[in-house]
């Protein structure tokens, strides 16, 4: 009786595989027709319901970071197909994995990523012209980013030299405009000095012609009135002298 019953159980747990799987493949078939039709949304949503039923599905899992890789979702696929590439043991399987890697790398240029992926793919399956023809691409564009860079990398250069130029010119020229004020600064302090000792040398201006010819009438008149006085003096002398004989 309980052989019978273990017999039961899993004849109805095989049931429910089979259902699941056949609900699984219903969903993935769903997701392949959108994804051929070019409804890569519409996929992306049939092949996650296959993975509701079976998480395992390589099929549905693949395929589902293809419809994301078509959506332009390219960390979301670079995710997905990183978790097969982890879980993954088919040689021929992770050679596809690890080229749509390499892809998602790629439509994210980075082309160093995209070309060891690229590498990985062809360790596990050498004979795939796809991947290798990849791979010669992303070396091209990665040689080509790396000499753009290279080139940035001068410019910034050049560009931080002649920065520096230009400062060292404008802080001489500050330099030079500063020496140059001091100098002025200093010229008018001497004018300044030379022209106080000029004043207290002479304190009294020049008189004019004008002037002094004035002051010489003054102290003409002033002699002539007094040599009048003396005569005057003189004569009142004589006069009193006359008169006592």
């Amino acid at each position: 009786m309980k052989l019978k019953y273990i017999l039961f159980t899993a004849i109805v747990l095989l049931g429910v595989f089979q259902a699941e799987a056949q609900n699984e493949r219903r969903f993935i078939r769903s997701g392949n027709s959108h994804f051929a039709d070019s409804a890569y949304l519409e996929s992306e949503i049939e092949y996650r319901k296959a993975l509701d039923k079976t998480g395992d599905s390589f099929e549905g899992q693949f395929n589902l970071g293809d419809a994301l890789f078509k959506q332009e979702k390219f960390n979301d696929a670079l995710d997905q197909f990183q978790i097969l590439a982890g879980t993954e043991k088919d040689p021929q399987r992770l050679a596809q994995v690890h080229h749509n890697i390499g892809n998602s790398y790629f439509a994210m240029q980075k082309y160093q990523e995209s070309v060891d992926a690229y590498k990985d793919a062809l360790r596990n399956n050498p004979e795939d012209n796809d991947t290798r023809y990849n791979l010669i691409a992303a070396q091209k564009m990665l040689q080509q980013q790396e000499q753009e860079q290279q080139n940035q990398d001068q410019n910034q250069d050049q560009n931080q030299d002649q920065q520096q130029n230009q400062d060292q010119q404008q802080e001489q020229q500050q330099q030079e405009q500063q020496n140059q004020d001091q100098q002025e600064q200093q010229q008018d302090q001497n004018q300044q000095q030379q022209q106080n000792q000029q004043q207290q040398e002479q304190p009294q201006e020049q008189m004019s012609k004008e002037d002094a010819q004035r002051l010489l009438n003054a102290i003409q008149q002033d002699e002539n009135e007094l040599q009048k006085k003396l005569r005057k003096a003189k004569a009142a002398e004589q006069t009193k002298t006359e008169k006592n004989w």
